[in-house]
């Protein structure tokens, strides 16, 4: 079941995403769906329809979730990525941290920030948590997840090269684009060909261009494992969203270009590159 926030006009809405291809891959600018309005917040209460079908055309989608919290990011999950970093993978899992002010949606412009020259993207599925996580193990961790959304963890490269902690690199606004919506899965969902977060596609587009493409398989550390991690760290609390990762292929993007991302099961969307 994939869930989008969405608006419009001024009110936001949640709705069920129904009638996609089977590909369930929507570019922007592509009306195929509708969104079956919901009632509340499906992340406090069960998705409960009002009647309202709304044409996913008609619709603004917004970023799925907006964490009250926090969102906890983490660093060098593939091998692969590490490589082309110039590091080994790590002995632990690198966290960080990225505000809610750098959450945008589909579409919002990612804004290059004027102190920083060169900004990558970085393609990453991302884990939204639905209850309060503390100290958990894997099994516990698991069980506290709602869903699986896509995420573009924007990063000044030169600033976390240079800088001694990653705080600038990663949480500048605009930073963190989520979308463009939250799959939950069926109970039984990957034994059935559904979506399975340690066996999906990650990629990245630029232009139109496939310049990233890995696959959740290869993460050194499942999403379980980094739920519990983290949470041993500090509380995870519900609407909260962790960032398992990207695989290799990372790279700049630049003023007037338009930067997509994909996790194959989910979905995919877009947003504009500007400097202002």
């Amino acid at each position: 079941m994939k869930i989008a926030r969405f608006s419009t006009g001024d009110e936001l809405h949640y709705g069920i995403v129904d009638g996609l291809p089977a590909d369930d891959r929507t570019p922007s600018g592509e009306s195929s769906g509708r969104l079956l309005v919901l009632k509340g917040d499906p992340l406090y209460t069960p998705p409960e329809a009002t009647g309202e079908v709304v044409p996913l055309g008609e619709a603004r989608l917004v970023s799925p979730v907006i964490p009250r919290s926090k969102v906890v990011g983490i660093g060098k999950n593939y091998a692969a990525h590490a490589a082309e970093m110039g590091s080994q993978a790590p002995a632990e899992p690198i966290v960080f941290l990225k505000p809610n002010t750098a959450v945008i949606g589909p579409d919002n412009p990612i804004v290059l920030p004027d102190w920083s020259r060169e900004v990558h993207y970085e393609a990453e599925l991302a884990v939204v948590v639905k209850s309060v996580v503390k100290d958990a193990s894997p099994e516990a961790a698991a069980a506290a997840i709602l869903g699986y959304t896509v995420a573009n963890d924007v990063s000044a490269r030169d600033c976390q090269r240079s800088d001694e902690t990653w705080t600038r690199a990663k949480a500048f606004d605009t930073s963190c684009p989520l979308g463009p919506w939250i799959e939950i899965p069926e109970p039984g969902a990957a034994r059935s060909g559904g979506f399975n977060p340690a066996d999906a596609v990650v990629r990245a587009r630029v232009d139109g261009q496939v310049v990233q493409e890995g696959n959740t398989a290869d993460m050194i550390r499942s999403v379980p494992e980094l739920i519990s991690y983290v949470s041993h760290v500090f509380t995870l609390l519900p609407g909260d969203v962790v960032l398992t990762g990207t695989p290799a292929g990372v790279g700049e993007i630049r003023a007037g270009q338009r930067v997509e991302v994909e996790v194959t099961g989910i979905g995919s969307f877009g947003n504009p590159v500007v400097r202002r």
